[in-house]
């Protein structure tokens, strides 16, 4: 089996269906603490009120984006404007959920160690705070490790696959 069916074999099982399903449902209690963190610690950063906001929209975004894969595509399949109307409406929740992220790192790096004490002036609850560096965190890390398997995977198994044809 040359590198390159190997690639293909691997690409279609981690786009399969099932996985894909079983992926989304273990990362559905995700964007559930977002919106409840967030929502719970609402009033419990003066520094920095808006980043309880910034878990709970995140939170919905996610969770929509989540529940919206479970809906039949043959909602849509076979009508072609409402399948150009989903996108355009994808593609615009995608692009403010990307601003947010961006507005969300500098509302929470900008205030790295905050004061958590609210007997010292303007605090972040210790537990909100923490818990919406390490999602933003997190979704920088997600990131970088998506790009190196959709970039360097297939890039390493070209060379593998020339390498095999005695280029």
């Amino acid at each position: 089996m040359d590198a390159r069916t190997v690639l293909q074999t691997q690409l279609s099982f981690l786009c399969s269906k099932p996985v894909v399903v079983s992926a989304q449902l273990l990362g559905l209690p995700i964007p559930i603490a977002e919106i409840v963190i967030g929502a719970l610690y609402l009033d419990s950063c003066p520094l920095q009120r808006y980043i309880p906001i910034y878990l709970v929209v995140t939170g919905v975004i996610a969770l929509s984006f989540v529940l919206q894969t479970f809906l039949p595509s043959s909602l849509y399949e076979g009508n072609e404007r409402i399948r150009r109307i989903w996108t355009v409406w994808l593609s615009v929740i995608s692009l403010f959920n990307f601003c947010f992220l961006i507005a969300g790192s500098v509302w929470i790096y900008s205030i790295y160690k905050p004061n958590y004490n609210p007997a010292e002036g303007p605090y972040c609850d210790k537990t909100l705070y923490l818990f919406a560096f390490w999602m933003t965190t997190l979704i920088y890390i997600l990131a970088a490790l998506l790009f190196i398997v959709v970039c360097c995977v297939p890039c390493i198994a070209l060379l593998m696959a020339t390498g095999e044809q005695g280029f």
